[in-house]
């Protein structure tokens, strides 16, 4: 079982009202673990700035950018496809004590019950600053990555090829 990389917990009523900022780079294990976890074969490098600013007691504003250097096993040849990866994002915030998210979906969270422009709901004020950070990497990766110049081709279709059921059917009903 893989387990979560580059955790960088802070306690959010600490931070001053001008804001906190920090800079993720992490060393070799946390890269390896992020590959592990991301399902990539590797990440090379990963450098992340987060900024923090509280908006009232209740509710901060998070601002992550962060560019990371991955390699990937193209879907076409398996041959290593590196790249790079830059974004920037922000997420607001907002706590709310003894939180139950699931409460009224009976568990379960529909597209519905989510919406974009909303603030990031959390129970706690001890929060993870990476895990937006993780997230965002995550989708930032390309499903299908291929080397350049790989293009996919597909089997010709031959006249060998076996006949479906169907065809079978037909040609039993025909001669019958």
């Amino acid at each position: 079982m893989t387990t979560i990389p580059l955790e960088r917990f802070r306690d959010l009523s600490d931070i001053p009202e001008q804001g906190y900022e920090t800079d993720i780079a992490p060393g070799p294990e946390e890269l390896k673990r992020l590959a592990e976890w991301s399902g990539v074969d590797e990440v090379s490098r990963l450098h992340g700035h987060i900024k923090v600013r509280p908006q009232s007691r209740t509710t901060y504003l998070l601002e992550t950018e962060f560019d990371a250097d991955i390699v990937q096993s193209c879907v076409v040849t398996l041959e290593p496809v590196k790249s790079r990866i830059a974004r920037s994002f922000a997420r607001t915030l907002h706590f709310t004590p003894g939180l139950n998210r699931y409460a009224d979906k009976g568990g379960l969270v529909t597209s519905e019950s989510v919406d974009e422009d909303a603030p990031d709901e959390i129970d706690s004020l001890r929060y993870d600053l990476a895990g937006p950070l993780r997230e965002e990497f995550a989708l930032a990766i390309d499903p299908y990555p291929r080397a350049p110049g790989v293009e996919f081709e597909s089997p010709e279709d031959s006249g060998d090829r076996e006949e479906g059921p169907f065809a079978v059917l037909e040609k039993f009903r025909s001669s019958h």
